[in-house]
């Protein structure tokens, strides 16, 4: 036998034995629900999504007031500045429950959301009731406030709100649905909301006329 044979059997001979080591075990993976989201480890989102119903934050709405809120006009104001412009804006706004109340209210902000706010805060403090025919008027009548003249003529079942504008908005709120207008004055919105209003307060049932002449 050659002396490098010798030498690699003892080297065999005094080696350890080698021992195969086991592959560490992982521990079982928790089920999907138990698991942490990670929207909720992230923090909470900015627009705030997945936190629930969102509420809205619109003037009246979800309060069950049970009034119809409607924008007639937005004016924009701007103011010219060092650094620029700065923009201010006044809303217009009509407010009714259809049953013959009804308030109009004016609104400034800063910002169009905010004017809306206002504007309808305004016109439920300045609700004023109108008498009403069915889904009309009793008889004819006519307004006018600064500029604004407006008509206003009762019309048969089926007619239809013949009007347009700011007319529209303040017979809608009030809850007419067949009358005849014309408006015959300035077109500004709120001369002619306010001519409409005053015409409206002029209306009386034939009650209230013989209660008149009987008091007198």
């Amino acid at each position: 036998m050659s002396t490098e044979s010798t030498a690699a059997a003892i080297a065999a001979e005094t080696a350890a034995p080698v021992v195969a080591t086991p592959a560490p075990v992982s521990p079982p993976s928790a089920p999907l629900s138990d698991r942490p989201s990670d929207r909720h480890s992230r923090g909470p989102r900015r627009d705030d999504r997945g936190r629930g119903p969102r509420r809205d934050n619109k003037p009246g709405a979800g309060e069950g007031s049970g009034l119809t809120e409607k924008l007639v006009f937005i004016n924009r104001c701007a103011k010219v500045v060092k650094g620029g412009r700065r923009f201010s804006f006044a809303a217009l706004v009509v407010v009714g429950d259809q049953k013959g109340n009804i308030g109009v209210g004016i609104g400034k902000a800063n910002e169009v959301p905010e004017a809306s706010k206002k504007g309808v805060a305004n016109a439920q403090k300045r609700m004023i009731h109108i008498k009403l025919k069915g889904d009309t008027i009793p008889h004819d009548v006519f307004g006018e406030y600064d500029g604004g003249k407006v008509l206003l003529k009762p019309a048969s079942p089926g007619t239809g709100l013949i009007a347009g504008g700011a007319v529209r908005a303040v017979l809608e709120a009030a809850g007419v649905k067949n009358v005849l207008t014309k408006s015959m004055g300035s077109s500004n919105h709120i001369a002619v909301v306010q001519a409409t209003v005053a015409a409206l307060r002029q209306l009386r049932h034939a009650a209230d006329y013989t209660a008149i002449r009987r008091a007198s």
